[in-house]
């Protein structure tokens, strides 16, 4: 039976780091601050505004919510995006995704300072994570690195297999696990024998949105499992892309879905934040 990797009990560790981070900032003059820009009424983007403004509260950091409605056009959200660029007193700039769909997605995260970039989207970012060097990590992938080291997963050597290849995680965690001396294979939809692949791995991690698509017999006996998938039944009830029952028989790690990577996302936006108040705030 594998050993749960309780990401809830880890992101509230790691959210006091940060308060204690963000009150000696304050004593030595600097408030950190965190700018989310919320276009549109998404009900999903709303609820993830609030908890990171929530998580911010708790750490102790200020929080900005800049709402735009879903009219909002693109110059109107550069000139937005622009503002808090040139605000020495915010550290750190989110654009909650998605947008709508007449906006350029793309071009707005471009036009955000690379050094208020928390989400580690940015190519400055992008491309320090690629070079191995310091830079703004991607906070989900972050998250899952975490994961493995406060479990005591051992990393170096280890193969290291990664079911999905976006650029929000499947690649910066592909680039983080071969930062951390893991030996790194990309699988993704077109992958010819998936399976075999996965069976010799001693870390999985799932990023590929499909509901219980590792299953039970893919996974090596011991292999940590990361499943950052969240997907809804039709029942409402939330799914990994790991058969989870199945797969906790083999795994010698495992998270769960919800409360394993889920929380470690806000927990390192968080951390980004401070990293930046550090580094750039007055």
């Amino acid at each position: 039976m594998a050993q749960l990797i309780d990401g809830k009990a880890i992101a509230a560790l790691i959210r006091a780091e940060q308060a204690t981070r963000a009150a000696h900032l304050k004593e030595n003059g600097i408030e950190p601050a965190l700018a989310v820009i919320l276009v549109g009424e998404d009900p999903a983007s709303k609820v993830y505004v609030r908890n990171k403004a929530r998580a911010c509260k708790e750490c102790g950091i200020r929080s900005e919510v800049i709402r735009m409605s879903a009219e909002t056009t693109q110059a109107e959200l550069m000139a937005e995006i622009e503002r808090v660029n040139s605000d020495p007193a915010l550290h750190g700039l989110l654009i909650q995704l998605p947008l709508p769909a007449h906006l350029d997605e793309a071009a707005a995260l471009a036009a955000v300072d690379w050094r208020k970039d928390v989400d580690g989207f940015h190519k400055m970012n992008a491309g320090a994570l690629l070079e191995g060097e310091e830079g703004v990590r991607p906070c989900t992938s972050a998250g899952c690195m975490e994961l493995l080291r406060r479990s005591h997963v051992p990393l170096t050597g280890a193969k290291a297999v990664v079911v999905g290849r976006s650029n929000i995680v499947g690649k910066p965690m592909a680039l983080m696990l071969l930062e951390a001396n893991c030996t790194v294979t990309i699988c993704h939809s077109r992958t010819r024998n998936l399976a075999d692949i996965v069976k010799n791995a001693d870390i999985v991690v799932a990023a590929v949105g499909r509901a219980n698509f590792i299953t039970g017999d893919m996974i090596k006996p011991g292999a940590a499992v990361i499943d950052v998938g969240i997907n809804r039944r039709e029942d409402g009830t939330l799914c990994g892309d790991v058969d989870f029952d199945a797969a906790q028989e083999k795994a010698g790690w495992i998270t769960p879905v919800p409360g394993g990577v889920g929380p470690m996302t806000i927990a390192m936006l968080m951390k980004n934040t401070l990293d930046a108040a550090e580094k750039h705030g007055r």
